[in-house]
């Protein structure tokens, strides 16, 4: 009989064992089990090809519409075309020298169809994909291999190069064969108030379902599973929070947070009042504070955070503010300094009598000064310690830190968080405080799994100009990009000023990028994958100089430049003098340029969508309107283009991280990674089973509080345990 734990090799063989295990990680039985399949085709049903994304390695549904034979030009040999189509849109398949596939590839037929997709003369491509025919007679011998494919509905697995979707299915099919069931760790009592099916039934119907309700059990009862672990292990996590408390940092009557609130020159809005109200509460008590604030640039989020720092200084306690980049620590800085006015200059003439004092530390601050900030940390004289990475080294302490603020939590990762609590010299846990406009998605998925608070400023900054964005089709329409350039030229006439963003600095081995410029060609359209090379900023800047802008004035913005060149750079443009700024994705934060009225962003598809809503975020912040161009040449209804009309449609970032959430899924939730590719979450879909998430919260809190370390269901410890490495352990207790 076939094991839960038994090894691929004794079942299927080494050969077959050994693929699985180089492509997907698979090396038992287990493991095979849980590679559910993708999606779920029906015999009559073709796939979407617009669907298709460049890069990836896709099965598809199609039928045969017409196949062509010729000769080779440059050399010996014949390529043979077969165009399959889904009714709407078509693709080659391309065969070099193997001409006798036009006997079996005869137009009408159908069949799965499984390569990486790439592209030529702008046209989607298979090249030497492996494809499975469907046989008139479902029942005959030569169809006996593909059985798996013969009912009503085809499971469609995740594949890779050499092992299609329906090797995967003969795989799954002979291990079910043989396989002799599992234990359910879930009791049966809370599988009866759950209403879910038992684990061996819900694996079965799975991978051989009959129809979409038994597909829908099987899911029901596979998403509770990972609702559930993680839940278990979040609430184990918080338990053993419980035994390193935060500092408890009360309002204190008649203290600096009172006196800076009284002499604000604004009122705040109501928004502030109310989060400032929440975290109020949440710093006066011992459990640490987890909160997440959003809201657009400039919506007030700095003054909140203020606000919670200083009654975090009341309590004889330190803040600490970590910023990702010194340029943006610097001003955060400066802006903390000019807000608390005479509040912000304890030690200093004209201070007032109660009053902190605000350090910046940075890697690049020169000796004496790091000094002094790194003594000012260390004593307690600053209240206040804004900073960069740089806090996070050996030599940095507190004297007792209370409250850290890290603003777009997007830079930072948990690991780096930890470094800095560490700093803090005790065994308490400070409370978090994070800012962003644009959330991760593994942010948004941490709010639907209760383990981050959230707050959001809705209110639209006063006097902030609305911002429009529209995607130009460069690869469809190119008479738009250059209409496009001619729009910056109009801006720059009005007296404003335009960012135009590339996703590379350029010369990096030597070769040149795409402009998706047309005519002048400056680079190939396509590479031997079928990947467009993406536009950089050296070769940009050059060919608007002597193009579409000659005659504006341009400056070119990038990593690799000194710091020196970059602050030049920067305030030649704060400053007006100059018209155009080409730059990398150093603008994304930190850059305050109210006259800017005007972004366009090449090859935008490389980006995801709260980089881009951070990027745009950069316009329209004075009295004239914002404009967005999302130049690209990805296309209609392919994933990338769906992701660019999405941004174009809303300015809300909850929204397009949830968006964002659905298309590239939540990351790794009990770990380190913030994409959606080692994602501990096969099943669960943070985006439509938030009830169930929440019903497995409560169970999993019920559970854990009756029995902490789950000695009296080993069931459950042992789900956790699978669900929760060593690794992720130790991430869950530095999260």
């Amino acid at each position: 009989m076939i094991g839960w734990d038994s090894e691929l090799d004794r079942v299927l063989g080494a050969k077959t064992a050994k693929a699985l295990d180089g492509a997907f990680g698979i090396s038992t039985v287990g493991d095979l089990l849980r590679h559910y399949p993708r999606r779920y085709a029906e015999r009559g049903e073709l796939t979407p090809i617009g669907g298709l994304e460049i890069g990836e390695h896709a099965t598809v549904l199609a039928r045969v519409e017409r196949v062509d034979k010729r000769r080779m030009r440059s050399r010996r040999g014949t390529i043979l075309q077969a165009r399959i189509t889904d009714g709407t849109r078509s693709l080659s398949c391309t065969f070099f020298n193997q001409a006798w596939r036009e006997r079996e590839l005869s137009p009408g037929k159908r069949g799965m169809f499984a390569g990486k997709v790439t592209a030529y003369r702008g046209e989607l491509q298979l090249a030497h994909p492996e494809y499975q025919l469907f046989s008139a007679d479902e029942d005959s011998d030569e169809q006996g291999a593909a059985r798996n494919f013969a009912g009503a509905l085809i499971p469609v697995y995740p594949a890779a190069q050499g092992i299609p979707s329906w090797s995967v299915g003969r795989c799954v099919a002979q291990v079910l064969d043989g396989w002799e069931g599992v234990r359910d760790p879930l009791p049966e009592s809370l599988r009866q108030r759950v209403g879910v099916v038992s684990l061996e039934e819900a694996l079965r119907l799975v991978h051989r379902p009959d129809n979409l309700t038994q597909v829908n059990q099987a899911r029901r009862r596979l998403k509770w599973d990972e609702a559930f672990g993680v839940q278990l292990a979040l609430a184990q996590s918080r338990q053993r929070q419980g035994t390193r408390p935060a500092p408890p940092c009360p309002r204190r009557g008649g203290g600096l947070a009172e006196a800076f609130e009284a002499e604000l020159p604004f009122t705040l809005t109501e928004g502030q009042r109310e989060v400032g109200e929440r975290i109020a509460e949440d710093l006066s008590g011992e459990r640490p504070m987890n909160r997440l604030v959003q809201g657009e640039v400039g919506s007030g989020k700095t003054v909140v955070a203020l606000r919670a720092m200083l009654q975090v200084v009341d309590a004889g306690r330190q803040a600490v503010m970590l910023a990702p980049t010194e340029v943006l620590a610097a001003q955060h800085a400066r802006s903390l300094r000019e807000l608390l006015g005479r509040f912000g200059r304890a030690g200093e003439l004209g201070a007032a009598e109660r009053a902190t004092r605000v350090c910046l530390l940075t890697g690049s601050l020169p000796a004496a000064r790091r000094k002094q900030a790194l003594l000012d940390a260390a004593s307690g004289a600053a209240g206040i310690v804004v900073g960069t990475h740089a806090l996070l080294q050996d030599g940095v302490s507190f004297a007792g830190l209370g409250l850290v603020v890290v603003d777009e939590q997007h830079r930072f990762g948990v690991e780096q968080r930890d470094a800095l609590r560490e700093r803090a010299g005790e065994r308490s846990c400070p409370h978090l405080l994070v800012m962003t406009a644009t959330p991760i998605p593994r942010t948004v998925a941490m709010t639907v799994f209760g383990d981050l608070r959230t707050s959001a400023l809705r209110e639209l900054p006063r006097g902030r100009a609305p911002i429009s964005t529209t995607v130009v089709p460069s690869a469809e329409k190119p008479s738009w990009l250059e209409r496009a350039w001619q729009r910056v030229r109009e801006e720059v006439a009005e007296g404003h000023q335009v960012y135009v963003v590339c996703s590379r600095v350029g010369d990096e081995s030597g070769e040149t990028s795409s402009t998706e410029t047309g005519e002048l060609h400056v680079v190939p359209e396509r590479g031997e994958s079928g990947q467009r090379t993406p536009v950089s900023v050296l070769d940009l800047a050059e060919w608007l100089r002597r193009g579409p802008l000659e005659g504006l004035r341009l400056g070119v913005l990038h990593g690799r430049l000194p710091s020196e060149d970059k602050d030049a750079v920067m305030r030649c443009f704060a400053d007006g003098e100059t018209d155009v700024l080409v730059a990398t994705t150093v603008v994304e934060v930190g850059v305050d340029v109210p006259n800017a009225t005007m972004m366009m962003i090449m090859d935008a598809d490389r980006f995801g969508m709260s980089q881009l809503h951070q990027l745009r975020g950069r316009v329209g912040r004075g009295d004239s309107p914002g404009l967005c161009l999302l130049v690209s040449a990805a296309m209609p209804q392919s994933p990338a283009r769906n992701r660019l009309d999405a941004v174009a449609s809303t300015t809300d970032g909850f929204e397009l991280a949830r968006l964002d959430l659905q298309q590239r899924r939540e990351g790794d939730v009990l770990g380190a990674a913030q994409s959606g590719r080692s994602s501990t979450l096969r099943m669960l879909s943070l985006v439509h089973d938030e009830e169930l998430i929440a019903t497995a919260r409560a169970e999993a809190e019920e559970f854990v509080e009756l029995d902490p370390e789950l000695r009296e269901h080993p069931g459950l410890a042992a789900m956790v345990t699978e669900l929760v490495d060593e690794d992720r352990a130790d991430f869950l207790e530095k999260a």
